[in-house]
């Protein structure tokens, strides 16, 4: 994908010529929501959002870009009559961002965007998931590819494993998938956000993903966080994590796992206050940071 998105960059960067070290890059995908809406705008108000956010980092000792260059580039079109087509064509815009050599971050969009993301991934991934949902169901409202079966069908893509965190919104069928697939890893967020046994449970969970060998594709499901943080989230859930949990995850993947790729989805537009939006730009921006940290 040639060129710059000059209708407003991320964290309100000015264009740069170059090779692109990091590519964001909007896909406002929104075709099977089942509760709030506004996740096709979700995008736009996130890199709205993130011309408000600071652009220092205690990783990086430095303000962003730290001598990188960061490219907003043009959203995913949206075409496609019908939902397979909308993924196969989300599958071709994500691999013109891989082929680039830049290392993309995915703005959604419902979290069904997953599945078309991986179709255009030239690596076999192991998924780490932040989200309030377990996003493996099989179908919802007769939909197997709905934004509720994300995770799924991006086994089902080629996704070799997936380590998911918050999780405290499922199923019958996705609790007993989760005690029966080996590929499924799940620290629930009754554990880890625990008054009594909370520290020991994020410990493990930080060691566990550490220990991830192989291409790895962190996906944040923004309501994996307390919904208090993002109110206007498709489907906001009490009892999730806080920022620095959602932060210190970002860090520790990085540091230890070979990213290739992110992507932070179910933005959804908060009109009174745009805590939901920017707070979604923060997290994107720990993203950025985390991966320019690395020095890949």
């Amino acid at each position: 994908m040639d060129g710059h998105f000059a209708e407003g960059n991320f964290l309100g960067l000015p264009d740069c010529d170059g090779i692109a070290d990091v590519i964001v890059a909007s896909i406002p995908y929104e075709l099977t929501t089942s509760y709030g809406h506004g996740t096709a705008n979700g995008p736009s108000a996130c890199i709205e959002a993130s011309g408000q956010v600071e652009l220092y980092d205690d990783l990086l000792d430095d303000e962003l870009p730290a001598g990188k260059i960061i490219r907003t580039v043009k959203p995913w079109n949206g075409e496609g009559d019908t939902l397979q087509q909308q993924l196969d064509g989300i599958g071709r815009y994500a691999a013109e961002q891989y082929d680039s050599g830049a290392f993309p971050l995915f703005l959604g969009g419902e979290h069904g965007i997953l599945p078309g993301i991986l179709r255009g991934c030239p690596k076999k991934v192991t998924l780490i998931q932040i989200d309030a949902h377990a996003d493996l169901r099989d179908e919802l409202d007769g939909e197997p590819y709905s934004h509720a079966c994300a995770i799924s069908r991006s086994l089902d893509e080629g996704a070799l494993a997936v380590h998911q965190v918050g999780i405290r919104a499922y199923c019958r069928q996705e609790a007993e998938l989760i005690d029966s697939d080996d590929r499924i890893h799940t620290w629930f967020a009754r554990d880890v956000m625990s008054p009594c046994t909370g520290a020991k449970a994020w410990t493990e969970w930080l060691e566990s993903i550490s220990k991830i060998s192989g291409p790895v594709h962190l996906t944040i499901d923004i309501d994996g966080l307390d919904g208090s943080l993002v109110p206007a989230t498709g489907t906001p859930v009490p009892g999730g994590l806080s920022f620095w949990h959602v932060a210190q995850t970002i860090e520790t993947v990085f540091k230890n796992c070979d990213v290739i790729s992110a992507d932070v989805n179910e933005i959804v537009p908060q009109e009174d206050t745009p805590l939901t939006q920017f707070t979604a730009a923060m997290i994107a921006t720990k993203v950025i940071a985390a991966h320019i940290a690395k020095g890949v």
